[in-house]
Parts: structure tokens; C-alpha cells; sequence
């Protein structure tokens, strides 16, 4: 049983979120509501309202990255004495562990209470999943607000320009991904994939915070270097478990984005090849990294081992007396000491 009712709490701090009408399955604005047997569940949908939740929070998060910066690492970073490339890059790090930390936390909380990690098939079961609860599209639309104010932080951070294209790269990637899961109704499958991506980035920047700190402390980068590879995998098992087999057998496969439903054999392709392609690439930017590492790091040994040793000088002989020493006293054979030689007076 549906009912259109305005909501006019939500309203005074929280843009109302778009929603659908079950009965007659159009867009208005107004929440939906499922009632239970005891209880009531607000679900969402989302909307062109969405766009100005997302411009309000940007703001939000651009003020609290300030007291990051200022407040936590700007101290930290003047006991460490860096030069202005590691102190570019340990700011960069400081602010996506704070980030990754949270949001880590976050995702692991929602996926738990919504039953996602118990039940993988609910990751493609009843699609499509229009309706959200109110964390799950509090989360997604806060990731988006994040990854949006990064682009005016590059000149607020004043990045270098060798940094800004690289920079560039992952937030497009993200952005892409998350509005991607969020538009195409697959959200449940996207808080997993960026609760795995999350994980193993937040161990990535960890082990750079601990290598600016002490350079001989890279165990934390073995230890991300070997989780990277797991994550590639778990990442494409779920996306071709859910996208290529899940959906495949679901009833509907008819598309109709009025009603949400992109469920159609090139929207899969689609899908699968984006995911597919982004860890592929990410997979060889890591091996063109390690392999750069290591060819550094047989330099510097291959240099340290032909480096030759100084030569030694030959030891000069020492002229002693007639005689033995005794207590810094030169004696003579028969005991005594010899006798000094006379210098004779101009």
C-alpha cells in the first residue's frame, strides 16, 4: 500500500530526494512509503533534487577537508621537515586516509544492516533496485560530493601541473563508478566493489604516510602490494558473478529507464567491459610501477658493489732504536739506556 505524502521535516535540513510513485509509476517529489505490519520504511529514488543535496554537501566537505589540513596535517608536516614534493604528496595521502578510514567504516556498517554481505544474491535479486534506504542514498550521494569538490581542490591545494593529470584519472574513475552504480539501479553491488577498493586504498596511502615519516619503513607497501592483486580479482569475481550470471537470469529483461530497468544484454556488456577495462588498467599502472621500483632499487645495489675500495698505503717501516722499549724508555741491550748524543754548541 503506497501513499504520496509530503515530507516537510526532511525539507528544513536534507533536500527532499526524488522519489516514485508505485501505482502509477511516474517521478514527483514527494517520499514513498512502505508500510509493514508494525512499522513504516521510507524508501528514495533519485532526482534532479539530488543535484542540489550533492552542491550542498560539497561545500560541506570542502570545509571540513580545511580543518584536516590545518588543524592535523600541517602540524604533522612541520615536525617532519619534507620538501615541497613530499609535503604535496603527504597531504594528498593525509586527506584520503582520513577519507578512505571513514568511508570504510561507513560502507562496512550500511552493507552489514542491510543484509548485503550475508545474502550475495541480493546484489541482482529483484531488480531493479530503485527503491533506496535513506543510508544507502545518503551514502552515495556524500561519495559523490567528495570526489566533486576534489576538482576545485586541486587549485585550492595548489597541485603541481605534473600532478593535475594524474590527479585527474581517479577522480574521473571514481565518479564514474559511483554515478554509474547509483543511475543504474545497481547500488547494492557498488557499496561492495567500493568497500574492496576502499580497503586496500586506504592501506595504500597508510604506507606512504608511514614511508615519509621513516623511508626504511616500507613493509606496509609489501603488504598493500600483496592485497592489490587479491582486490583485482574479488572486484571482477563479483562484477562478472552479479552483472554476467546474476542479472542474466533475472525475469525481466526489458529495458525501461522510466521504470529503472537497464537490464538488457549490451547494458551488461556495457557494464562489464567498464569494470573490466578499469582494472586492467589499474593492474598495469601497479606491475609498471613495481617494475620500476625494483629496477631503481638493482641500481642502487649494482652501484654499491662496484663502487671499489680506497687503497690502502703501504705501512711505513718503523726505524727503531738499538735496543728494547720499556715504558716509553728505549734501553739497551745490556739494561741500560744509551746515552743521548751531545749537540754540539755553535
Amino acid at each position: 500500500m503506497a501513499h504520496r505524502l509530503p515530507v516537510v521535516t526532511l525539507s528544513l535540513t536534507f533536500p527532499e530526494p526524488w522519489a516514485w510513485n508505485a501505482q502509477t509509476m511516474y517521478p514527483d517529489f514527494h517520499n514513498f512509503l512502505v508500510f509493514l505490519a508494525n512499522s513504516e520504511t521510507v524508501h528514495y529514488h533519485y532526482g534532479p533534487k539530488d543535484l542540489v543535496t550533492i552542491l550542498f554537501y560539497i561545500f560541506i566537505t570542502i570545509i571540513l577537508h580545511a580543518v584536516v589540513q590545518e588543524y592535523i596535517l600541517d602540524k604533522i608536516s612541520k615536525r617532519l621537515h619534507l620538501s615541497k614534493v613530499k609535503h604535496s604528496k603527504f597531504n594528498e595521502s593525509g586527506q584520503l586516509v582520513v577519507f578512505h578510514l571513514s568511508s570504510v567504516v561507513w560502507c562496512l556498517y550500511v552493507v552489514v544492516t542491510e543484509g548485503y554481505l550475508t545474502n550475495l544474491r541480493s546484489l541482482w535479486e529483484d531488480y531493479p533496485h530503485v527503491y533506496l534506504s535513506f543510508q544507502v542514498k545518503f551514502f552515495y550521494l556524500c561519495q559523490l560530493a567528495y570526489w566533486l569538490h576534489s576538482l576545485p581542490e586541486l587549485y585550492f591545494q595548489k597541485v603541481r601541473k605534473e600532478e593535475i593529470p594524474r590527479q585527474l584519472q581517479y577522480i574521473s574513475l571514481y565518479l564514474l563508478h559511483i554515478a554509474g552504480a547509483y543511475l543504474l539501479n545497481l547500488s547494492r553491488l557498488g557499496l561492495i566493489l567500493l568497500l574492496l577498493q576502499y580497503s586496500t586504498e586506504f592501506l595504500f596511502h597508510m604506507a606512504r604516510l608511514f614511508y615519509f615519516a621513516d623511508e626504511n619503513n616500507e613493509r606496509l607497501f609489501n603488504a598493500w602490494a600483496a592485497v592489490f592483486g587479491v582486490t583485482r580479482l574479488f572486484i571482477l569475481t563479483l562484477a562478472v558473478l552479479a552483472i554476467g550470471f546474476g542479472l542474466a537470469r533475472v525475469e525481466n529483461q526489458a529495458f525501461d529507464p522510466e521504470k529503472g530497468n537497464f537490464n538488457t544484454l549490451p547494458c551488461r556488456l556495457g557494464m562489464l567491459l567498464l569494470v573490466c577495462v578499469a582494472q586492467a588498467w589499474l593492474m598495469w599502472r601497479f606491475i609498471h610501477s613495481q617494475l620500476r621500483h625494483w629496477r631503481e632499487y638493482w641500481k642502487e645495489q649494482n652501484a654499491k658493489r662496484r663502487v671499489p675500495a680506497a687503497p690502502r698505503l703501504p705501512a711505513r717501516p718503523i726505524k727503531r732504536e738499538p735496543g728494547y722499549h720499556e715504558n716509553g724508555v728505549v734501553k739497551a741491550e745490556n739494561g741500560t739506556s744509551p746515552r743521548t748524543k751531545k749537540l754540539k754548541s755553535p
